[in-house]
C-alpha cells in the first residue's frame, strides 16, 4: 500500500542520506574507495533485491553508486521501499567497517 506524505517523511527522518524525489522515489548516493568496491556493493544489493523480487534503479559512476527506489505497482513509495533501503545501508555499513 502506498504511503502518505507524512508516513514517508517519518521513515526518512530515521534514514541518513536518503532523499525524497518527486514524492515518488527515494534516492541515495554511496561513495567507495575504488571502483570494484562499488561493484561488489551493487552485486550484494542486487542479490537482496532479487530475493525480494524487487528491482531498484542503480547507476554506477566510477566510485559513486546511486540507488533510486519506488514501487511500480503502488505508483509510489511503500513500507517495503524503506525496509530495503535500510538493508542496503546495512550492506554499505558492513563494507565500510
Amino acid at each position: 500500500m502506498r504511503l502518505t506524505e507524512e508516513e514517508m517523511q517519518a521513515f526518512l527522518r530515521g534514514m541518513e542520506g536518503w532523499k525524497l524525489v518527486e514524492e515518488r522515489w527515494i534516492a541515495k548516493k554511496y561513495r567507495f574507495q575504488d571502483y570494484l568496491q562499488g561493484i561488489e556493493f551493487v552485486r550484494r544489493i542486487a542479490a537482496i533485491s532479487e530475493e525480494a523480487n524487487y528491482h531498484p534503479f542503480i547507476s554506477i559512476d566510477y566510485k559513486l553508486v546511486t540507488v533510486k527506489i519506488s514501487s511500480w505497482r503502488a505508483k509510489g513509495l511503500t513500507k517495503l521501499d524503506f525496509e530495503l533501503a535500510k538493508k542496503y545501508d546495512e550492506v554499505y555499513g558492513k563494507m565500510k567497517d
